[in-house]
């Protein structure tokens, strides 16, 4: 396993997930794995330990070991409390960024909605109709 890189029952899920959506695919990230929409990240899974990477440890409140995944959300939610709550943590870095921890208690459901929504808010509007 790649520093960075999710267990690989979660990794497999959410390529599950990621890849069933039109025009999708993986790509190795910095850390982890993200899922890509043309030259758009819809999707990024990693693995936070011992405080790596520090950013994602700030932001999930968690020096880990912690699986997590962010997507994109519409900007008129990206400060709703909704996402201000475990499992959610609110990254800093784009207005437009959530994330969610994933462990054995995930809604996988849940997740499948939020990534669609992301991949939907990425894509070229051609391939959504």
């Amino acid at each position: 396993m790649s520093r960075g890189q999710i267990p690989e029952d979660g990794l497999t899920r959410l390529r599950m997930l990621c890849l069933a959506l039109p025009a999708a695919y993986e790509e190795a990230a910095w850390a982890g794995t993200r899922w890509m929409i043309g030259k758009r990240n819809f999707a990024h899974a990693l693995m936070i330990e011992n405080g790596w990477p520090p950013a994602y440890a700030r932001a999930a409140g968690s020096p880990g070991p912690r699986a997590v995944v962010t997507f994109r959300v519409p900007m008129s939610e990206g400060d709703s409390m909704r996402f201000r709550r475990p499992p959610y943590f609110k990254p800093v870095w784009w207005p437009d960024i959530v994330g969610i921890g994933l462990d054995a208690d995930t809604d996988w459901d849940a997740v499948s909605t939020h990534l669609t929504l992301s991949y939907r808010l990425l894509a070229p509007k051609g391939l959504l109709r």
